[in-house]
């Protein structure tokens, strides 16, 4: 490389609550700037505007900050090749859309959504995987002047080789071919003047002088695309190294759907922060027997980029709770044990705003641990019996836990007033009144009927937290449900 400083990144889009593969990516970039004495760089990639917003971003900012990462560069520190979030350069992407178009590698592409949708339909019916047909690229450059002119919405594609393989070396992987058919004429500037993630990326990496791109094996197949735009742009493209998925037991792919991924998850269940990045770590290092516990800085010891696994990383819960346990008993002192409990118990106002709530609702202290205590607890013990009493239906109970699963994930912004307002339209849509929807989700986050408040409960829980107690409270119920 020409460049003898080595600088990597991270480059999380804030579309949701981070996720521990996000963690995972991020570690890795870490570690690897540590022991190459370089620099680790943050970068916002926020150019889908319908869903980033700036609560995500600042959950994203938090929960690698909770992780124990720190970054030289990015939107909150600022740095010589800023800004550091997509959505405040995009201006700078415009001039590489058109040296890519003047050099005939790109295209203007009028097709509406419309003849895409369709196109793609008939290459599925057909047994084709989708991609874009070349419409329009024999469009005459008259042709094309004409269209602009009159304001005729497009986009501007990439042109891809029609034969022979891409080849390329990957860090991890070594040498890799694809085939130029199985490459997509990307799209590399939306309808509306905002890059795609493609384009954008290759230009902030160039222009961050990022020198190593390490991110998961899901984007091995985009790797032909970026090559080809370094080369389109006559830029020297980065050593590129794709990190195998993380995965659950069953070697399927960790998803929201089957297990909890978010890092607010696994902060509001009282793991450490060191235990979880130890826990991820041991996916980048070779140990012998009994060394297992392993503070940052011993994992950068004990890190080689050369010498990394193919084989997927496993999200093995049983063993992050056995290491969490060692770094709660092994690493604190008593005091300092005490003060990361009382930390925890405060995280986001749970145990001061729980309080307040319980205050008009107790006749007695001691009556505190049961009608809040689930405000702490990492389980609420759910059983058939917890739901024996509502006035619903094990059916309609079931209906209403699985369409508030459904209908909080569109919340974007989580707090009292959201959560109270989709779930009263819910109501609505589903014809049923807001006291019969109310009592399954009381017992669904606190195990109880007699609870705290139950919108101003699920604020201070958190969204993650939520829908892992209306998931385990769905199949609770539903093996209450007889069967049709």
């Amino acid at each position: 490389m020409a460049n003898t400083a080595t600088r990597v990144r991270i480059a999380p889009s804030p579309t949701g609550e981070p996720h521990v593969g996000t963690a995972y990516i991020a570690l890795f970039n870490y570690l690897f700037a540590k022991k190459m004495g370089g620099e680790f760089i943050l970068r916002i990639e926020d150019t889908d505007a319908q869903r980033s917003t700036p609560e995500f971003e600042q959950k994203v900012l938090d929960a690698l900050k909770w992780c124990g990462l720190t970054w030289s560069e990015g939107p909150d520190v600022g740095g010589p090749y800023g800004p550091y979030r997509q959505s405040e350069r995009k201006d700078i992407y415009r001039p590489y859309v058109d040296r890519i178009v003047a050099g005939g590698h790109g295209f203007h592409c009028f097709c509406t959504p419309e003849r895409l949708t369709a196109m793609r339909e008939a290459q599925r019916a057909s047994g084709k995987p989708p991609k874009y047909d070349g419409h329009c690229l024999g469009l005459s450059a008259e042709e094309v002047g004409t269209r602009l002119a009159a304001g005729e919405p497009n986009v501007v594609r990439m042109k891809i080789p029609t034969e022979g393989v891409c080849k390329f070396t990957d860090g991890v992987y070594g040498e890799v071919e694809i085939p130029w058919d199985a490459v997509d004429m990307q799209v590399l500037l939306k309808a509306d003047g905002m890059p795609t993630y493609h384009m954008a990326n290759v230009v902030d990496d160039h222009m961050m002088k990022i020198t190593h791109v390490a991110r998961g094996e899901e984007w091995l197949s985009s790797v032909p695309k970026h090559i080809l735009l370094y080369q389109y742009l006559d830029l020297e493209p980065p050593v590129f190294m794709h990190l195998s998925l993380m995965r659950n037991a069953d070697k399927s792919k960790l998803s929201k759907r089957k297990n909890p991924t978010s890092i607010s998850y696994y902060s509001a269940l009282g793991y450490m922060p060191e235990a979880l990045m130890n826990f991820l770590g041991l996916f980048f290092v070779q140990i012998g027997e009994g060394e297992e516990l392993m503070s940052m800085d011993e994992l950068t010891g004990k890190f080689d980029p050369d010498n990394l696994s193919k084989a997927g990383a496993i999200f093995d819960v049983q063993k992050l709770d056995w290491l969490n346990g060692r770094w709660l008993r092994e690493k604190l002192t008593p005091e300092e044990f005490i003060a990361r409990v009382l930390d925890w118990a405060s995280e986001n106002g749970r145990l001061t705003e729980g309080l307040k709530l319980a205050q008009s609702r107790i006749s007695k202290l001691g009556e505190l641990p049961q009608l809040a205590g689930f405000m702490l607890a990492s389980d609420v013990g759910l059983t058939p019996d917890s739901f024996a009493r509502l006035k619903t239906s094990p059916a309609e109970t079931l209906e209403i836990l699985t369409t508030v699963q459904t209908d909080l994930e569109k919340i974007l912004e989580w707090n009292v007033a959201t959560i109270e307002e989709e779930l009263r339209a819910m109501s609505e849509r589903m014809g049923k009144k807001l006291r019969v929807v109310t009592p399954p989700l009381f017992v669904a986050v606190s195990g109880s009927s007699r609870s705290l408040p139950v919108f101003d409960s699920m604020a201070l829980l958190g969204r993650s937290v939520v829908r892992q107690r209306l998931k385990v409270a769905a199949a609770v119920v539903a093996s209450m449900v007889e069967p049709a």
